[in-house]
C-alpha cells in the first residue's frame, strides 16, 4: 500500500481533547477503507504566517498512513467538510521516518538549550545597563553642537523678507 504523511491543521478555539477526538475519528476511518496509521503526532497549537479563515493560530497533528488512496481520498473530503479543520496536505511518501518529527526534535532541543544555559538561551545580562556609562560625551550645554542660536541667515544673496512686506508687496 502506498504510504502518505499527512498535516492537518485545527482552529485554536477547539480544544486539545476535541482535536484527539478528531484524530481518532480519521484513524478510525482510515481503518474503515483498509489502512492504518503507524504515527501519530500533535505539535500543539502554533501561530500561522497569515491568517486562514480568520485564524492566527492553528493545532497542529501528524499521521503516518498506510493505506489505500481510496481511504486517502475519502478522509481528506471529510476534513474539506468539517468546520473544524482549517487547512491539510497530504503528502505521498517513499518511506516513513521512524524516529520523531522534525517538530518534535525542535523541541527537544530548545528544551537542553534552556537546561546548559538556565533557561536564557545563553544570553546574560539584559535590562537596565548601568555599567555603560555616559554616552556620546558632554551634554549640558551641548558645547560642539551645530544648532545656531539667533537669527536665521539671509536667503537669496541677503535679501531678507518678513511676512508683513512679503504681503505689502504682493497687494501693489
Amino acid at each position: 500500500m502506498p504510504l502518505y504523511e499527512h498535516v492537518y491543521l485545527a482552529r485554536q478555539d477547539v480544544s486539545n481533547a476535541q482535536v484527539e477526538t478528531l484524530t481518532k475519528e480519521f484513524t478510525d476511518l482510515i481503518e474503515q477503507g483498509g489502512g492504518k496509521i503507524t504515527k501519530s503526532e500533535y505539535w500543539g497549537v502554533k501561530s500561522l504566517a497569515y491568517k486562514i479563515k480568520k485564524n492566527r493560530k492553528a493545532h497542529f497533528s501528524l499521521l503516518n498512513i498506510d493505506a489505500p488512496k481510496e481511504a486517502v481520498a475519502e478522509m481528506e473530503r471529510r476534513m474539506g467538510l468539517s468546520t473544524e479543520v482549517i487547512r491539510f496536505i497530504t503528502l505521498k511518501v517513499d518511506e516513513h521516518e521512524t524516529e520523531p518529527s522534525v517538530m518534535m526534535r525542535k523541541s527537544d532541543r530548545d528544551d537542553r538549550r534552556d537546561d546548559r544555559f538556565g533557561g536564557r538561551g545563553g544570553r546574560g545580562g539584559g535590562g537596565f545597563r548601568g555599567d555603560r556609562g555616559e554616552r556620546g560625551g558632554p551634554r549640558g550645554d551641548r558645547e560642539g553642537s551645530t544648532f545656531r542660536r539667533g537669527p536665521r541667515p539671509p536667503r537669496d544673496g541677503g535679501r531678507e523678507q518678513s511676512g508683513s512686506e512679503s504681503s505689502s508687496k504682493s497687494e501693489a
